[in-house]
């Protein structure tokens, strides 16, 4: 495969994850604001913006002319990211600010998940900014994928606290966030090797099968919940959506990682070339009368 067609590959592969992110977090933000029935108006701002950044970006990925794209790509990803920061502002405002404790953090707005438009944003800015055959490239996608398992992270343990982590399950969340956040920390900033690479590959398809088997308990609680309405029992509930943020994470370090694998596969076919040309010239020079 050539490089320039391996470039592309992974720069439309991260265009259509930020994009399926953004148009999911349309669904995601509803649910979650239904919780108040959007009391506040600027809780329509997040919903609003992800449809419209959803169809801004399919707009600039059918677009003939490139430079459309960039340029549509470029004011989304700088709004998402302005859209994260004021969210995660107002969620703290909401309640933590006034009381300053540990409780009401845990009770108040979840106030890491704006926090997911700003990632988004950011994986939008590098995917323009920086030539996605370059190490910096993966290497920053790692660091957007740890970035948001520090804050699946905090997440699994405020929520999960509300209850007093009622049942035991609800620690496989926070542990396995912290084994998530291990393996990118050596990956992202370490030498990693190859094998290491595939062993990080394995703990991210283990944090699927975790979202998934979170996503199956949270929608059964759901199912059997308290009110007669199916609706409010999703709303009041269990955050159905929430344990597939480790999936979704996941895949983002996968491609990272791929990226990464195929940089440190071709520096150490180099290495050993240049090992067999020094060891063949050692041969002919000993050869020689």
């Amino acid at each position: 495969m050539k490089l320039g067609k391996r470039r592309g590959d992974l720069r439309l592969i991260v265009e259509l994850f930020a994009l399926a992110n953004l148009a999911f977090l349309a669904l995601d933000i509803y649910l979650a604001h239904s919780m108040n029935a959007f009391r506040h108006a600027a809780e329509w701002i997040p919903f609003v913006f992800s449809l419209a950044a959803s169809v801004a970006l399919l707009v600039g990925l059918v677009a003939q002319r490139p430079r459309v794209g960039h340029r549509i790509g470029l004011v989304v990803g700088w709004a998402a990211v302005l859209v994260g920061v004021a969210g995660m502002i107002f969620h703290l405002d909401s309640h933590f600010f006034e009381a300053r404790t540990i409780k009401s953090l845990v009770y108040t707005a979840p106030f890491v998940a704006p926090l997911a438009y700003t990632g988004i944003g950011l994986l939008l800015i590098l995917n323009r900014t920086t030539d996605a055959s370059s190490e910096d490239w993966a290497r920053w996608v790692l660091v957007l994928a740890l970035g948001g398992f520090v804050g699946n992270f905090g997440l699994s343990l405020a929520d999960h606290a509300q209850n007093g982590f009622f049942d035991w399950r609800e620690w496989l969340a926070v542990i396995f966030a912290a084994i998530g956040i291990g393996f990118l920390v050596t990956a992202t900033f370490l030498q990693p090797s190859l094998r290491f690479i595939q062993w990080c590959a394995g703990v991210m398809l283990a944090e699927i099968v975790i979202a998934i088997i979170g996503f199956v308990l949270h929608a059964r609680a759901n199912l059997h919940g308290p009110s007669a309405s199916m609706f409010d029992n999703f709303v009041f509930g269990a955050p159905v959506f929430a344990p597939l943020l480790f999936a979704n994470l996941a895949l983002l370090a996968l491609i990272g990682l791929w990226a990464l694998s195929r940089m440190v596969s071709a520096c150490s076919g180099m290495e050993r070339s240049a090992d067999h040309q020094g060891r063949a010239g050692r041969t002919r020079t000993s050869s020689l009368p």
